[in-house]
């Protein structure tokens, strides 16, 4: 590998590391303001059953790429904190469906919403077009690696 490709990466594996812990940051206060006792873990499958449920457990599994026991245990917290309903699968009565509660999304959409605003605060000087760039490049960035091990 270059060098000049090999410190690239390095220093991309660092700008992630801050990504990471300012995302972590976050995702603590958003699910904060959802429930104070829940878990930002649980608040991360919560965002996911809101935007694409009803699922099935086995559908978050896939996601998550977690094991059964785990979000089994995330959902009962879920489900302990009020945050989610659970229905019989019409097609199949033997399977579950798991959605977020009206009042979970509406906390969600307050949360999210005043991340937004703050974010979109912090990028005032980015232009539409760095903006957009710089989506356009993350998303690419996610689609390449995919599912891989070890990204």
């Amino acid at each position: 590998m270059e060098p000049g490709r090999a410190d690239a990466l390095r220093r991309l594996e660092g700008e992630l590391g801050v990504l990471s812990r300012r995302l972590k940051c976050v995702f603590d206060a958003q699910a904060r303001v959802v429930h104070p006792g829940l878990q930002p873990n649980a608040y991360l499958v919560l965002i996911w059953i809101g935007e694409h449920g009803p699922a099935r457990p086995s559908a978050i599994v896939d996601e998550f790429a977690l094991d059964k026991g785990a979000v089994s245990r995330l959902l009962t917290h879920l489900d302990d904190l009020g945050l989610i309903t659970r229905v019989p699968d019409p097609t199949d009565r033997r399977a579950t469906l798991i959605s977020a509660t009206a009042a979970a999304v509406e906390r969600m959409t307050t949360a999210t919403e005043s991340v937004r605003r703050h974010r979109g605060d912090r990028l005032t000087d980015w232009s539409d077009t760095r903006l957009a760039d710089f989506v356009a490049a993350l998303t690419h960035y996610n689609h390449t690696l995919g599912r891989t091990p070890g990204e």
